[in-house]
C-alpha cells in the first residue's frame, strides 16, 4: 500500500502542476459536450462577477490562454471611444457573452458520489452543468478509485469537475492503530500521506480524543492539507464546536457541535433509551438539541469563539432541508426527469441505507428541523457579521439531495440566512478556495485558473438564475420568458456545452427509470 500510494500521489502532484502551467496547442474534444483548453479563448462583452463579494463590473473581454486568464479589457465608454471595436482581442474561438454574467467556478467542499448503479458521469454532468467546477468528494467507491478519478480530472482525461478526495487519518500508511491514535506521531504521518496525495484529510473519528485531534489538525496543515469534520453526537461532549475550532480544524461540516457549544450543561438532553446508531433516533435529536440551545450564548460567546479561532464554516443546509419538509423534498419537479433511480432508492424510508431515516418522521420533528434552520441561520449570520469565513458544500446525494440542483438551492439557503447575494457568491468561490488553499481559484482576475460560470442573467438578481432549467422573468417590455439557466461552465480552460450535459443526464435517467413502478411514497398519488 505505501508504494502504491506513494507513486500515485507523485503522480497525481505532477498532474496538477502539468494542469495548472500547460497551454493546449490543440483543443481536446470530448464529443459534442465540451471543447478545449484552447491557445487563446476570448469572451466579449461579459459582465462580470468577480468572486470577492464586490458588485458586478463590466462588460469585459476576457482572453484565455491554455487553462488561464491572461487579461481583462474593460469596454466601458472611455476606452471604446479610443480603441473601438477594431483593436478588440481575437482568438481561436470567441464566445459572444452579450447578456450573460461571468462568475467563478462554484466550489464545493462536501459531497458524495455514491456507488454503482449510479454512474459517475452522471454527477459530474449535473455538477459541471450547475456551475461547479471544484469538488471535495468523499472516497464512496473507495480512495484508490477517488484518487485516479481525481488524477483523470486534472489530466482533462474525462470531463469532470477538479477533485480532492477527502482521506481519512492513517489512509494509504500502514501504522497500527496504536500508532495513528498516539499525538506524538501526528506530524510523520500527516507528512507521509500529504507526500501520498493526501490534501482533505477528514478528522471526525478522532474528536473522542482532543490531544489527538488538535495534533492532527496542525500537522496536517502544517504539511500543506487541511482538515475537515463533522462532528458526531457521539462525542460532542468531549470535542464540540468552539472545542474544535480552538483545537486547529480548518472547517466544520454541517450542523452539528454548535448549539452543543452553548449548552447550560455539558451533554445534550437525550432520552433515556437513545441509541446514536438508530438513524430515526439520532437525527431527529440532531434537530431537536437546537431547542435546548442558550441562544443569547450561541448568537455571542460561540459566535465570537469560532471567529477567533479562524474556523471556516461550512453549512451544507440543503442535505438537512428534507427534514423540515419531508413531502416537499419528496416531491421536487427535477425526481422524474433528473433524479436517478438509483439515488431515489436510496433516499425511501429504509433503515438498511444511511440517510434513509424518514420512516417513522413526525409533525414534532418537522417542528425541531424548522426551529434548527432558523437559529442555525442566525448564527450563520453573526458569524459571518463578526468576521468569519462561511464556505460552500452541499454533502448531495443523501436525503432527497440530488446534485447539482443542490448546490443552486445551497446557494438559496444561505441567502435565507441574512446573507447578502454577493456574500453568498463569495462563499460558493472565493471563500471555499480559500479554504482549500487553492490561491488560483475562486477570482475572475488576470492569472487564475479559467474555472469560470457563463450565467444567462445576473444571479445577484436572482440566484435562480443558475438552475439548469433557468427561471421565468420579465423582458424589457415586461413580457414573461424562462432563461437559459448556465449557458457554458468553463473547466481548466474547457468550454463545455451545458444544455448537452443535461440531455446526456436525462438519458441516464431514464434508462434507470424502466420497468419502475410506484414506490411506498408515491403509490397513493399514483392512478391505478
Amino acid at each position: 500500500m505505501k508504494t502504491h500510494f506513494g507513486r500515485f500521489g507523485w503522480l497525481f502532484s505532477i498532474s496538477l502542476i502539468l494542469s495548472s502551467f500547460t497551454q493546449a496547442q490543440t483543443p481536446q474534444k470530448f464529443g459534442d459536450l465540451a471543447e478545449g483548453p484552447y491557445k487563446k479563448l476570448v469572451i466579449r462583452n461579459a459582465m462580470v462577477i468577480p468572486g470577492h463579494g464586490g458588485p458586478v463590473v463590466g462588460p469585459y473581454d476576457i482572453v484565455i490562454e491554455g487553462n488561464t486568464i491572461t487579461e481583462m479589457i474593460l469596454l466601458d465608454p472611455v476606452t471604446m471611444a479610443r480603441k473601438g471595436d477594431v483593436d478588440r482581442p481575437t482568438g481561436d474561438r470567441v464566445i459572444d457573452a452579450t447578456g450573460m454574467y461571468v462568475m467563478p467556478g462554484m466550489i464545493d467542499l462536501h459531497m458524495h458520489l455514491r456507488k454503482e448503479p449510479m454512474e459517475l458521469e452522471y454527477v459530474y454532468y449535473l455538477k459541471l452543468a450547475h456551475g461547479v467546477t471544484t469538488l471535495v468528494p468523499a472516497p464512496d467507491r473507495g480512495l484508490e478509485a477517488a484518487m485516479e478519478q481525481a488524477r483523470l480530472s486534472a489530466e482533462n482525461k474525462i470531463l469532470a469537475p477538479r477533485m480532492f478526495p477527502i482521506w481519512r487519518w492513517g489512509d494509504g500508511t500502514d501504522y497500527s492503530r496504536a500508532e495513528l491514535e498516539n499525538p506524538k506521531n501526528a506530524m510523520k504521518i500527516a507528512r507521509e500521506m500529504v507526500q501520498k496525495g493526501a490534501h482533505v484529510v477528514s478528522v471526525g473519528n478522532l474528536a473522542w480524543n482532543p490531544e489527538l485531534f488538535g495534533a492532527v489538525c496542525k500537522a496536517v496543515y502544517a504539511n500543506g492539507g487541511i482538515t475537515t469534520v463533522h462532528l458526531p453526537p457521539s462525542t460532542n461532549a468531549v470535542v464540540d464546536a468552539v472545542a474544535a475550532a480552538r483545537l486547529g480544524v480548518t472547517m466544520i461540516e454541517h450542523h452539528y457541535g454548535y448549539s452543543e457549544s452553548s449548552l447550560d450543561r455539558s451533554v445534550q438532553d437525550f432520552p433515556r433509551d437513545y441509541n446514536y446508531h438508530d438513524e430515526n433516533a439520532r437525527f431527529r435529536h440532531a434537530g431537536k438539541v437546537w431547542l435546548e440551545a442558550n441562544k443569547e450564548r450561541l448568537l455571542s460567546e460561540v459566535a465570537d469563539s469560532l471567529v477567533a479561532y479562524g474556523v471556516t464554516m461550512l453549512p451544507t443546509r440543503v442535505v438537512y432541508e428534507a427534514n423540515r419538509d419531508i413531502l416537499r423534498a419528496q416531491s421536487l419537479p427535477w425526481h422524474e426527469k433528473y433524479t436517478h433511480q438509483a439515488l431515489i432508492n436510496w433516499n425511501l424510508p429504509n433503515p438498511a441505507f444511511h440517510g434513509s431515516y424518514h420512516y417513522d418522521w413526525t409533525s414534532d420533528d418537522e417542528y425541531y428541523w424548522y426551529y434548527a434552520f432558523r437559529l442555525w441561520g442566525d448564527l450563520i449570520y453573526e458569524f459571518n457579521k463578526r468576521g468569519g469565513r462561511v464556505a460552500y458544500g452541499t454533502d448531495d446525494n443523501y436525503i432527497w439531495a440530488t446534485p447539482g440542483f443542490s448546490n443552486i438551492r445551497e446557494l438559496q439557503l444561505l441567502r435565507e440566512t441574512g446573507l447578502h447575494t454577493l456574500e453568498v457568491l463569495k462563499a460558493a468561490t472565493y471563500n471555499s478556495a480559500q479554504t482549500l488553499r487553492q490561491p488560483r481559484l475562486g477570482l475572475v482576475h488576470p492569472g487564475y485558473l479559467a474555472d469560470l460560470v457563463l450565467v444567462d442573467g445576473n444571479p445577484v438578481y436572482n440566484l435562480r438564475f443558475m438552475y439548469a432549467f433557468g427561471a421565468l422573468t420579465l423582458d424589457k417590455d415586461g413580457k414573461m420568458f424562462r432563461t437559459r439557466g448556465i449557458v457554458h461552465t468553463i473547466k481548466d480552460g474547457i468550454v463545455i456545452n451545458n444544455k448537452r450535459l443535461m440531455e446526456e443526464v436525462a438519458k441516464m435517467v431514464a434508462k434507470s427509470k424502466q420497468g419502475v413502478g410506484p414506490n411506498v411514497v408515491t403509490e397513493p398519488f399514483v392512478t391505478q
